[in-house]
């Protein structure tokens, strides 16, 4: 079957792009519609789990679990899901991951409804999602550059990127509605019935699922074909700088975590402060995207990177220095604007540099990568708050970014040079 990346005579390839070009493609519309629709699901399993262990425990400790279960099972389902991604159809496979989620929280719902739900049985379920996703993430990646012709994946992951940020916003808020509402065993059964949709979704695509070039053979084991994507993306040019710069910058400056230490710290604010600062930067990262898309024809992609790294760095000092609430808010605005430039170009980047055969896995260590800076950046960042003060944390993070830019734009000399077709 003709995808849009193998007709040259596609019409749309002549014509000037708008940045809603990527809704184009019906099968992108369809990937679009998966993702979005499991990033709103994967906020009310989040905030439903932890609410409940806070309702039922009123522990905070037992809530902080929640990390630990979903590192413990996040890391190996990644690498597992990244490996199946590129020996298996793509489309069943996000199919399979969505339906597990689904079937969890409608369980879920059910047991809360009857008062037979356990601490134990969060957990599991909570295990069981977050691996899910993580199954699910990489063959959603790499079936993107399936349904979109090359010159134009920037539009795409950009639009990926605002969409997740404004999922980020509406899912909160439905979250909100129906819990307080009808409760959280009808927000599980919501999150469940919405999943469940959503796996039919990848089954109606008409591009192929399976990757092209298995140059590895069936014969090979899932972890020896993980061993192949760990060794692809150390010998690759260009990814393994990107995956520094990202986890250099992201360990000394991760903020969203410990939102409320630097609503404190910086502002002497609580909750309200929370929420406004973590509303701000959601909808920067989404103007940030857009800003992604009006540079989709900017062949530097590079350079690009490095430029918004560079814009990251300095704009953690105006927020290190934010003197009031309002200030802090559109330096940190500013800060997810910055942040989604770097994510959509460097998406685009493993899209645009990795054979099909290798591309799940090569997406399962950029997510892997992201998420371990993540976790380390959170443990960093509270550290310094806490000994230092929230301000020369950033000032401290801020610093760290922009050296770690500029030793990547010396050193990586194939980042400098990347040019898009």
């Amino acid at each position: 079957m003709t995808t849009p990346t193998d007709n040259p005579d596609d019409p749309a390839l002549r014509a000037k792009p708008r940045p809603w070009h990527a809704f184009s493609y019906r099968d992108y519309r369809l990937l679009w519609g998966a993702m979005v629709t499991g990033s709103i699901v994967a906020w009310l399993r989040i905030l439903g789990t932890a609410q409940w262990l806070l309702d039922e425990t009123g522990s905070a400790v037992l809530v902080g679990l929640i990390g630990v279960v979903q590192l413990v099972v996040q890391v190996p389902a990644l690498l597992w899901g990244g490996a199946l991604a590129d020996r298996m159809d793509r489309k069943r496979l996000m199919a399979l991951a969505n339906a597990i989620t689904g079937a969890t929280l409608l369980l879920l719902g059910l047991l809360n409804w009857q008062g037979l739900l356990t601490p134990p049985m969060i957990y599991l379920g909570i295990a069981l999602t977050a691996a899910s996703q993580m199954l699910a993430n990489p063959a959603r990646s790499a079936l993107v550059p399936i349904v979109i012709p090359r010159p134009y994946l920037l539009l795409a992951t950009s639009t990926d990127t605002a969409s997740q940020n404004a999922a980020a916003i509406v899912g909160p808020l439905l979250f909100a509605a129906v819990a307080v509402s009808s409760g959280l065993s009808a927000a599980f059964l919501l999150g469940g019935v919405i999943a469940l949709g959503s796996s039919v979704l990848p089954l109606l695509i008409r591009a192929k699922g399976v990757a092209d070039g298995h140059a590895d053979g069936p014969e090979r084991s899932t972890l020896q074909q993980t061993t192949d994507g760990f060794r692809y993306v150390a010998k690759h040019p260009i990814l393994p700088g990107l995956f520094l710069l990202d986890a250099g910058i992201t360990t000394a400056s991760f903020y969203r975590e410990i939102l409320p230490v630097l609503a404190l710290g910086l502002f002497g604010a609580g909750a309200s402060a929370t929420g406004m600062l973590g509303a701000a930067n959601s909808t920067g990262a989404i103007v940030g995207s857009f800003v992604a898309l009006l540079l989709a024809g900017y062949r530097a992609k590079g350079m690009l990177v490095l430029y918004a790294s560079f814009a990251y760095g300095f704009i953690l000092f105006g927020f290190g220095t934010a003197n009031n609430l309002w200030l802090g808010m559109l330096m940190i605005a500013a800060l997810g604007a910055a942040d989604a430039v770097t994510v959509a170009v460097r998406q685009t980047t493993v899209m645009l540099t990795t054979p099909d055969h290798m591309r799940g896995r090569a997406f399962a260590l950029m997510i892997l990568a992201a998420q371990t800076a993540n976790n380390v950046g959170t443990i960093w960042v509270g550290a310094w708050a806490g000994s230092i003060g929230a301000g020369n944390t950033m000032l401290l993070g801020g610093a760290i970014s922009v050296v770690a830019t500029g030793l990547i734009w010396r050193i990586w000399r194939p980042i400098r040079e990347f040019r898009s077709s």
